[in-house]
């Protein structure tokens, strides 16, 4: 593969461009592949904004719950945004990147990534109150609340972006510019480096250590919490209509986390092809899912959205 972009820096020389190689190099699947992930954008597009527009929309879905559901379907609305399109120029073209904008790009992948993160922490908290204390649930999860949550949140995705971005602002590449990925990803970005990534390679540690520990801890303590109430309900209808407002979180939950887990505190030993394989499993995949695993037994949603219909017929 050709290098492109090199320029004289001081003793050294500096990449202005990257070349992303993408999922493949195999040119008979470019094609397939450019309309399956295509499909999957258009898809996650629609069902994320979908559900903004719905939550929106009707009154009776203003809740925190609906509210956090809310942010998690801008988030990932943006994720799928910040990460699709620059792949799918790779299936028809090769798909050349700036320094500026591959800098960018790992900013807001970061940023939103660690902002599901949080907000999945959040709901989970939020099913706790629900369903631990309902009689002061909207004393608890008022709105001023809800408020810090969700700039806690941001507040987290924004440092830790920052933190991941400006120690890769720091490295040099003058060896390669070929990242062997379909986005700006830290593990391919610091494999090119020429320079120490120890600091880096230990901010990611620290970094996705506290987050990923924090978050799990405690959406662990809130279910435990969750089940020891639930097995408290003495009628059978009571736990399932308790349990079933937890499942579609709990999907969420594994999809994202599994995934993000798998892909940052992996062992060495595993390959460049099941590292983009793992990936897009919180990429594409939990985007894509997410509006459906929340909508499609949840009957507020169902509601809304007949109502919602009704409206524009009538109109």
């Amino acid at each position: 593969m050709e290098v492109y972009g090199r320029m004289a820096s001081g003793n050294g020389s500096s990449v202005t461009e990257f070349v992303l190689l993408g999922l493949t190099q195999q040119l008979e699947l470019q094609l397939p592949l450019f309309f399956l992930f295509l499909g999957i954008y258009v898809v996650s597009m629609l069902g994320n904004l979908g559900l903004i527009v719905l939550i929106y929309l009707n009154p009776h879905l203003h809740t925190p719950m609906y509210y956090f559901l809310f942010n998690l379907s801008f988030i990932d609305l943006c994720y799928s945004s910040v990460i699709t399109p620059r792949m799918l120029m790779g299936f028809v073209n090769q798909n050349i990147i700036s320094y500026a904008e591959c800098m960018a790009q790992l900013f807001f992948f970061c940023f939103f990534v660690i902002d599901e993160c949080y907000i999945l922490t959040s709901m989970a908290y939020d099913r706790y109150v629900a369903i631990c204390k309902p009689l002061l649930y909207k004393v608890i999860m008022s709105h001023q609340v809800c408020l810090m949550m969700t700039v806690g949140v941001y507040a987290m995705g924004f440092l830790g972006a920052m933190a991941h971005t400006g120690c890769m602002l720091r490295l040099m590449f003058c060896d390669s510019n070929v990242i062997d990925h379909y986005l700006c990803e830290i593990p391919p970005l610091l494999q090119l480096s020429c320079t120490s990534t120890s600091i880096n390679e230990m901010v990611v540690f620290i970094v996705v250590g506290v987050n990923i520990t924090v978050a799990s801890l405690t959406i662990f303590i809130s279910y435990v919490l969750i089940l020891s109430n639930i097995c408290s309900i003495q009628s059978t209808r009571g736990k399932f209509k308790a349990f079933s407002t937890c499942g579609s979180h709990i999907i969420a939950i594994f999809l994202f986390y599994g995934a993000s887990a798998f892909m940052y505190l992996k062992p060495s030993t595993i390959s460049v092809d099941q590292d983009k394989i793992s990936s897009i499993f919180y990429t594409f995949l939990g985007p894509m899912m997410n509006p459906f695993i929340y909508s499609l037994k949840n009957k507020d949603v169902h509601i809304a959205l007949r109502k919602t219909l009704e409206k524009r017929v009538l109109y």
